[in-house]
């Protein structure tokens, strides 16, 4: 067996199909239970982690998602690579419904989140210039190029608080920003990630025009099932050649991330934290 990948799905895919020897597991982290059971399997080989980012049954809201609880958990397991895949409205014209577009950075626009390990007895400045991993958005580009899939190479995505649309007045802001996606999950999890030293990357799907676009209609609950439950096998097939070739993968730093991005001196820094974060910290707090 090779290292650890995850793949959090998201509305739409709540489950991974094609993985073999599956398991449950359940797990309790400091913050909490994880959005739900997270499955363990293979593919080809390779380990697989899968969780469903809203549950099964689309439970949790934008707003609501344990983010935190998620990705300690899949640190827990071991997990080395996350991609992840979010449906979102495309700010351009040239961004095509359906065309999946490899993420490369991000505009934060939420208002309650939650983003951070480290809020609560020690503080940790991690660099996000850029948030998704290099190494592992080279990869999926290439594993798209395998299999014939085209898709857009780069990409901003702007998230939003949610659970509501953006009003036009909002859509017609982020398009002035030269944003190329409207989502409202994934800058959580990537910093997040990016505090485990964990490589991330999204896959972001097209769905809908948000309310920008005069010739299409509004989006819409109903627009985004539609067309996503178009073109999530597109997601699904990249995701599989992506996991068979991710001994390809080149090098990055992310699992460097909090080298010099710790502030708090060290004898500042309570057991209890030690304790808590342990898992982020051992390789730099004694």
């Amino acid at each position: 067996m090779s290292e650890r990948v995850a793949v959090i799905g998201g509305t739409g895919l709540y489950l991974l199909e094609g993985m073999k020897n599956q398991r449950e597991v359940n797990i309790e982290t400091p913050f909490g239970r994880p959005s739900d059971s997270i499955i363990l399997g293979e593919i080809g080989g390779v380990e697989v982690a899968f969780l469903s980012r809203h549950g099964r049954g689309h439970k949790y809201s934008p707003s609501t998602i344990p983010y935190r609880a998620n990705i300690f958990a899949l640190k827990q397991l071991e997990v080395r690579r996350i991609i992840s895949v979010s449906a979102v409205g495309s700010m351009k014209e040239e961004v095509a419904i359906g065309i999946p577009v490899i993420v490369d950075q991000f505009i934060d626009a939420t208002k309650q989140r939650q983003s951070t390990f480290f809020d609560n007895g020690i503080v940790v400045h991690c660099s996000l210039a850029d948030p998704c991993c290099p190494a592992l958005r080279r990869l999926l580009i290439e594993s798209a190029s395998k299999i014939s899939m085209k898709v857009l190479e780069k990409g901003t995505y702007v998230c939003i608080e949610g659970p509501q649309f953006s009003t036009r007045a909002e859509s017609f802001m982020y398009r002035a920003m030269g944003v190329d996606v409207i989502g409202m999950t994934n800058v959580t999890e990537a910093k997040l990630a990016r505090e485990a030293e964990i490589c991330y990357a999204t896959i972001a799907l097209p769905t809908d025009y948000d309310c920008w676009h005069q010739g299409h209609e509004d989006v819409s609950v109903g627009s985004v099932v539609d067309n996503l439950n178009r073109n999530i096998e597109k997601a699904r097939k990249l995701i599989k050649q992506a996991i068979s070739d991710i001994g390809n993968i080149g090098t990055c730093e992310c699992d460097k991330a909090l080298a010099s991005a710790i502030i708090t001196a060290p004898n500042a820094i309570g057991q209890e934290v030690k304790q808590r974060l342990g898992l982020l910290l051992h390789k730099y707090v004694g």
